[in-house]
Formats: structure tokens, sequence, C-alpha cells
């Protein structure tokens, strides 16, 4: 490569502080670097998947010569992947996985990573399955169901609910977002006042969950675990009105995938699958 390379990084949700830790990370990787140079985009919400598209069709327009992509849904950005690839854009797949049929009908491939969501939501809902005795009710929030990690997740958590004997009594979706958790769960427990515990596909769903609790005198009592180890979870954390999360080191999974673009603009085949770390952080009293 003569010219130093232009990677753009597309995340989603920069109000989440998942993402907000991910840019930070990148941004702070970048700074450290000369090699190459960092554009990092990103949507307002979890949900604005035209406003995504059009954020990579701008990169392909500006002829960047990477893409590091977080899709907000797992198919519907197949297309504009496609399109930059065949534009000759080397596409890093991270966090949420593309669709592979897709990909493979298009006869693309690509390199994906991120966290084996599917064992990490397993491993804490064993916590939360742990703590409750046989048949006890629980209600699972989900994240986007379009999203592939939203899918892996709640199959990991009804691996536990299966394992442990647990009456799974309502599974919902808030999209990931806070507020829309609070409603979601709000309904659901007027519906199920004797669940006794609340497996949340990330933290800042749980945190919706966690304020409908408080409000309800449960908080501690009505066992809650979530995903992604956020700031604002950390005090129920501490005070055990949060049983468990998943730390799934966002700030450092761009780093990997910038890390992976730069391999691939220098002749690594872009293809396969590599793992990032994640770790149980649980309430100790």
């Amino acid at each position: 490569m003569n010219k130093k390379p232009i990677i753009g990084l597309v995340m989603k949700s920069l109000e989440a502080e998942f993402f907000q830790e991910m840019k930070k990370g990148a941004i702070a990787f970048a700074e450290k670097q000369t090699g190459f140079q960092l554009v990092t985009v990103g949507t307002s919400t979890q949900t604005e998947v035209d406003l995504q598209i059009e954020l990579v069709n701008k990169l392909i327009l500006e002829k960047v010569d990477a893409i590091v992509l977080v899709p907000i849904d797992s198919k519907a950005l197949v297309p504009v992947a496609v399109k930059a690839i065949k534009a000759g854009i080397k596409v890093i797949n991270i966090d949420i996985r593309l669709d592979e049929k897709l990909l493979q009908q298009s006869g693309v491939e690509l390199t994906y990573v991120g966290p084996d969501n599917k064992t990490a939501s397993m491993l804490v809902g064993n916590i939360l399955a742990g703590k409750l005795r046989r048949n006890a009710k629980v209600i699972l929030i989900e994240g986007l169901r379009a999203a592939e990690n939203a899918q892996q997740r709640k199959a990991g958590f009804m691996k536990s609910v299966s394992m442990y004997g647990l009456n799974l009594v309502a599974s919902e979706a808030a999209d990931w977002e806070t507020g829309k958790a609070g409603q979601v769960f709000a309904g659901l427990y007027s519906q199920h006042p004797d669940v006794e515990g609340v497996l949340c596909s990330n933290d800042a769903m749980a945190l919706g969950v966690l304020n409908v609790l408080g409000k309800n005198g449960k908080a501690g009592i009505i066992q809650v675990v979530g995903f992604d180890n956020d700031a604002s979870v950390q005090p129920f954390l501490k005070s055990g009105a949060m049983l468990a999360t998943i730390d799934a080191f966002g700030s450092q999974i761009a780093v990997q995938g910038i890390e992976f673009a730069l391999k691939v603009l220098e002749g690594m085949e872009n293809k396969g699958s590599y793992a990032t770390d994640f770790k149980l952080v649980q309430f100790t009293n």
C-alpha cells in the first residue's frame, strides 16, 4: 500500500454506553498508530437501519479502503456490505454477525470478529438459574430480533431455562433500549407479579427493568441479569439489585476488527470467524 489506508468504522446507537466505549477504544488505538486513518460513524438509536445503510453507502462513495461494520440488522445490511466488497473495499464484520446464508448467496466471504454470544448468555443465565428454585417464573427481555447477537443471546438464555427447569412466562423484544425495556417489562410485570427472575439481553434493557423493579419495591428481590457490563449498572451490581452481567470488552472489539482490516489490506485472506474475549461479572456480598 503506497498511501495511508482509510478505515471506516460503522457502529450503531452511539447514545448507548457499549458503543460509546467501542468508539473511544477505536479512536485511542488509532491515535497511537501512524499507518492508517480512522473514520468513525454511527446511528443515534439501535433501530435506524436505513440510516446505517446510508452511512455505509457514503463510505463507498468516499472510496475508503476498508469498512469495519457492526450491523443493526443481520440481513438488511448484507446488500450494502456486498456492494462495498464488489467496489473493492475490504469489509470486516464485528460484534453482530451478518447473515451467512445471504453472504454465501451473494458469493462473498468476509471476516467476523466478535464474542460467542450464546455461550456467554448461557453462562450469565446459569447464574440466575442457580439462585432460583425449579419451576421459578422468569421473563426474557430480548434485543432487536433481526440482529444475530439477539438471537444467539436468547438461545443461550433458553438453554439455561431448559437445563434448570425454569418456567419462562414471557419473552418480548425491547430492541436494546432502556426506555422501551421499561415499558415492556412494566406491562409484563403487571401480568406476572410473581415473576422471580429477569434475563436481559443487554444492560441498557436491564436498566429499564431495574427502574421498574425499584418503583415497585422489588429491587434485589426479583433477580436480574444482563449483558455488556455497562457503567450505568455498576451501582446495581454493587448493591445486589442486579445479580450478574457479561463484560464483552466492547472497547476492544473494534480495535480487533481494525487490526484484521489492516491484515487483510496487507494481503491476508478475508475469511474466517474469530472469537473475542468475555467474562462473567457478578454481585459479591
